[in-house]
């Protein structure tokens, strides 16, 4: 996968200036059109086994997703595409381990659909039409973006697992149900586990990736034949 986009830098230290700030910011808010408000990422069908039943349960698992689960591969993933699109690398095989690396059919639908809807989106600044280029992973998708446009491996590893977290927050706020102060307080709580996990993922490699969010994997698979059901995953 390519993008026609800005000049890109492979400073993983860089400061990002404020009009890639911007992007980083438009790109990851809940307006963008990747469709995130539809995926739940199993956290459905884990509300609908009573394994998150308020605000301690939510975080407990958003933690464990973030330090060591899916979360944790995305933002290695992320990471990896970043390094490669600003050394003008392709990140075809990178892209290729990340759906390999889905662990059920919804969650590879999550990833790809996103990204593919990401990179379309982002035909708005590259002035070019998308290219079609077919499936891509959302984390690389954003981290191949990312670089491209001056945005700093830092702060997009930030942005993107806390645009995660909320997400996910936003879910459960609806599924639990729990209330807006509650949903807020979650993503407080979780700003240092964020914080930490965009810093490890930082100086990550290839090498790095690997979870063991086992019971999440597995509700994951069993939310596509839940009964019925709000989310797409």
């Amino acid at each position: 996968m390519t993008m026609a986009t800005a000049t890109p830098t492979a400073i993983t230290t860089i400061m990002t200036e404020p009009v890639a700030l911007a992007r980083l910011m438009t790109w990851l808010s809940p307006a963008f059109p990747v469709g995130a408000f539809a995926y739940s990422h199993g956290l459905e069908r884990a509300i609908h086994d009573g394994l998150i039943r308020d605000r301690q349960s939510l975080l407990a698992w958003l933690e464990v997703l973030l330090e060591r689960g899916s979360a944790w591969n995305d933002a290695v993933l992320l990471a990896e595409a970043w390094r490669r699109s600003g050394a003008g690398e392709d990140v075809a095989n990178v892209a290729e381990l990340a759906e390999a690396m889905s662990g059920s059919r919804e969650r590879h639908m999550e990833t790809t659909l996103q990204g593919s809807a990401f990179v379309d989106a982002i035909a708005a600044w590259s002035g070019e039409p998308a290219s079609g280029e077919g499936a891509v992973a959302y984390p690389v998708a954003v981290g191949a973006a990312a670089a491209c446009h001056g945005v700093g491996l830092a702060d997009a590893l930030t942005a993107y697992l806390h645009a995660f977290a909320s997400n996910l927050v936003q879910a459960c706020v609806r599924l639990v149900p729990l209330g807006q102060r509650d949903g807020v307080a979650t993503l407080a709580a979780l700003e240092p586990v964020v914080v930490s996990t965009a810093r490890r993922a930082a100086g990550s490699t290839l090498d790095d990736l690997g979870s063991c969010a086992i019971r999440a994997d597995i509700l994951s698979m069993n939310h596509e034949t839940q009964y019925s059901r709000v989310f797409r995953s």
